[in-house]
């Protein structure tokens, strides 16, 4: 391992000068480099490279000891009441709660910070609350995390209609024209639309018009921001989704176990929570048969936060603000076009592609996420598992599978819906993945995503690329 990397290392140098004469404009963000340096030096120390940021992103060391010390240094207590260390917490919860709708800048007049457990929570509070109804229709893209996916059940449940608007190849962007028609035909008792900002699967992004588009036309809207506000950025004094759920991991690494629900207040009044608990009531009463839920944040937090780890988001999003987003979105993207163009090149001497990225082959219309998957010189892809263990050995760590995306999944690997519907029409009670992937023999089960963050260098870029040259003219057989 240590003589592969010393032979990477030799040839950098040379590929990184000739990367900057077409990319000047990279070393405007060489701030990151010291921030790598200093915050995140055991990646190089542990010659680790990390591709994996729409997974998860990395914490600094600065945060770590930021929250560290705060916790070190105070008293805090379970911010449900009046004593001093809950009027402490209390004080800090709300400082992050302010923090989060500032750094969107969200006006507190029309939004308000919900903390939750993660994104997936944020979505189901909407899903099990909102007054789906005959005459009703959630309409969402083909292209949704399963958190979004799974809306549907709760409005099936209520008898409401349930519409997906399909994406396409190449690009897997959806039909506009079709998503047009759906949105300008508000039912009679409307409805709720769901998109993602960016695709958690192919990078893709959507034009953010089709909020205001469709809230013009009555609709309520959920903006699934979890793989688009790490490196992009997100003003919602500009674009005013009625939900945005959040994962803050994915923005900064640290804590995990806290997500966010910024809701605009106008919409929340649609909301109708099935049940209340510990935390979110004003009063309640066993003999009166009766409660009274709490406004606003409170009324959606079910039961003790987890306190501690508030504080250590104003610390995560003080470091974003601190590089600067815009600087961070200009770095990754640019490193993003890169790989699209060198990994688009590599071919088998037969002149067949090596590698098919899924969505568009330019910055435009995507983010620092690729999805791909490694084809032999007849055309035999290699399967999505090899590669993550190929990689492994080399010290990279990307992401295989289908992402909890399974409607780009399906379009991008070209998998019928007659297949899906066979698939799922199986004898044994539970269709397990071995079994998807023999229901489908012939086709790849998955793909191999990629993606860039804060920490992110050209060196990163530069080892996937080695990484990915050594399959040129290469057989399935030869890995076995």
């Amino acid at each position: 391992m240590s003589d592969l990397w010393s032979q990477q290392d030799a040839e950098l140098n040379d590929s990184y000068h000739t990367f900057i004469k077409h990319h000047p404009e990279y070393q405007k963000t060489r701030t990151i480099d010291t921030l790598r340096d200093q915050q995140y030096s055991r990646l190089d120390r542990q010659k680790h490279t990390y591709l994996d940021y729409t997974g998860g992103g990395l914490y600094a060391d600065s945060q770590i000891e930021s929250h560290y010390q705060l916790l070190r240094d105070h008293v805090f207590g379970n911010p449900h009441s009046s004593n001093p260390s809950s009027k402490t917490m209390t004080r800090l919860v709300e400082e992050a709660r302010l923090k989060v709708l500032t750094y969107f800048n969200a006006s507190p007049d029309e939004y308000v910070a919900i903390f939750t457990s993660n994104a997936s929570g944020a979505l189901k509070m909407v899903g099990e609350a909102y007054a789906f109804q005959k005459e009703t229709t959630y309409l969402l893209t083909f292209d949704n995390h399963n958190s979004v996916n799974g809306i549907r059940e709760f409005a099936r449940s209520k008898s409401a209609n349930v519409i997906y608007v399909p994406v396409a190849l190449p690009d897997l962007l959806p039909d506009h024209a079709i998503l047009k028609k759906h949105l300008d035909t508000l039912p009679g008792k409307g409805g709720l639309f769901a998109f993602p900002a960016q695709s958690n699967f192919s990078g893709v992004q959507y034009d953010l018009q089709w909020i205001d588009y469709a809230r013009e036309r009555g609709w309520d809207v959920v903006l699934d921001a979890a793989a688009y506000v790490p490196t992009n950025s997100l003003d919602l004094s500009q674009v005013h989704p009625d939900f945005v759920p959040l994962s803050f991991y994915k923005m900064f690494g640290y804590p995990t176990g806290v997500g966010c629900l910024l809701a605009r207040k106008d919409a929340l009044q649609k909301l109708h929570r099935p049940w209340f608990s510990g935390g979110t009531i004003t009063v309640a009463s066993v003999q009166g048969d009766t409660y009274v839920l709490a406004e606003g944040a409170e009324g959606f937090e079910d039961g003790t936060l987890n306190y501690l780890s508030l504080p250590a988001i104003k610390i995560g999003l003080e470091l974003i603000e601190g590089v600067g987003i815009n600087t961070l979105h200009q770095r990754v993207m640019i490193l993003t076009g890169w790989l699209l163009e060198q990994l688009h090149e590599l071919k088998h001497r037969n002149g067949k592609q090596l590698i098919r990225i899924y969505g568009p082959l330019t910055t435009g219309h995507r983010g620092a996420t690729l999805t791909m998957n490694f084809f032999d010189a007849r055309g035999k892809f290699f399967d999505h598992r090899l590669i993550e263990n190929i990689a492994n050995e080399w010290n990279i760590s990307l992401r295989t599978g289908c992402f909890c995306n399974p409607g780009d999944r399906e379009i991008a690997l070209e998998l019928s819906e007659n297949e899906m519907v066979t698939c799922f029409d199986h004898p044994e009670p539970r269709l397990t993945c071995e079994d998807f992937r023999l229901c489908i023999d012939g086709k790849s089960s998955g793909a191999v995503r990629i993606s860039l963050g804060m920490a992110s260098n050209f060196p990163d870029a530069y080892r996937f690329l080695s990484f990915a040259r050594q399959f040129v003219d290469r057989r399935i057989t030869d890995f076995s």
